[in-house]
């Protein structure tokens, strides 16, 4: 009967600790040290903060269970939150001054090289403009240039495309699929609509991506103001509820840093690029 009792124990402590996150940060900016970070989910329609803590000399520490895998985000202020998937294990965060990263954890993990893929692509985007400015002021033939640069656009844009295309189809059964695919529709429009890559987005989702509660509020408005604008439905008394939305994709180490609403986080003008 011990033994039976003893093993029983054992299985609940295993199960307690598998869901047990811990996240260690370090950061080498300075304006950060002295300043509290919160830890928030959305809940109920709500952002929710589940922790805190001080950044002492660089560093700073949330620990805490779950009962099953989500994405929360760190903020300072109501600055742009920096995404970390709460899941069991040991979850690094380090911010330095010219980025941030999130991993130890295989969904931090994906998530973090996904970001890093954006982003270079996002910086190819940015070196456009400026090889455009300095065009102009080298008076070169701006024909010939803006045709160049429009093809590496294009080439940018078509790399975007399948760089998020596959993350989310690649991940339409975990967290990371659903929080990538609305945080692009999103950003594309003001209110939830339906477009081509929407649409192929959904023929090929799995029947979880599809209940899961973001997606399935995103897609059901999109299509009921899809119905309003081909004259198929009548726009209602009130404007219906928009889904939840979650924080925008991480901001720089000095955005997060930044006094509140001085800055806008540079991935929403990426993700905003995705077309």
């Amino acid at each position: 009967m011990n033994k039976v009792l003893y093993a029983i124990i054992s299985m609940l402590t295993l199960t307690s600790c598998a869901d047990t996150y811990n996240i260690a940060g370090t950061s080498n900016v300075s304006t950060l040290d002295g300043q509290k970070l919160y830890l928030k989910v959305y809940k109920d329609a709500e952002l929710k903060e589940i922790d805190s803590c001080d950044v002492v000399h660089g560093q700073f520490h949330f620990q805490g269970t779950i009962d099953s895998v989500r994405i929360a985000n760190i903020f300072m202020d109501d600055n742009a939150g920096l995404p970390v998937v709460l899941e069991s294990g040991e979850i690094m965060v380090k911010i330095d001054n010219t980025q941030e990263s999130v991993t130890g954890t295989p969904l931090n993990d994906k998530l973090s090289e996904f970001r890093e893929k954006f982003t270079q692509l996002m910086n190819q985007s940015m070196d456009l403009v400026h090889r455009h400015d300095q065009a102009i002021m080298n008076g070169n033939d701006m024909t010939v240039v803006n045709a160049k640069l429009a093809a590496e656009d294009a080439n940018i844009n078509k790399e975007m495309d399948k760089l998020v295309t596959l993350f989310v189809t690649e991940n339409f059964d975990n967290v990371l699929g659903p929080y990538v695919f609305i945080n692009t529709c999103m950003s594309r429009y003001q209110v939830p609509m339906l477009d081509a890559w929407i649409e192929d987005i959904m023929s090929k989702a799995t029947g979880k991506f599809k209940n899961d509660q973001q997606v399935k509020e995103y897609y059901e408005a999109a299509q009921q103001n899809q119905n309003i604008m081909n004259g198929m439905q009548e726009a209602p008394q009130q404007t219906p509820a928009q889904p939840t939305v979650p924080p925008v994709d991480g901001p720089t180490p000095n955005q997060l840093a930044s006094p509140q609403g001085s800055q806008q986080s540079p991935a929403q003008d990426a993700t905003s690029e995705v077309k």
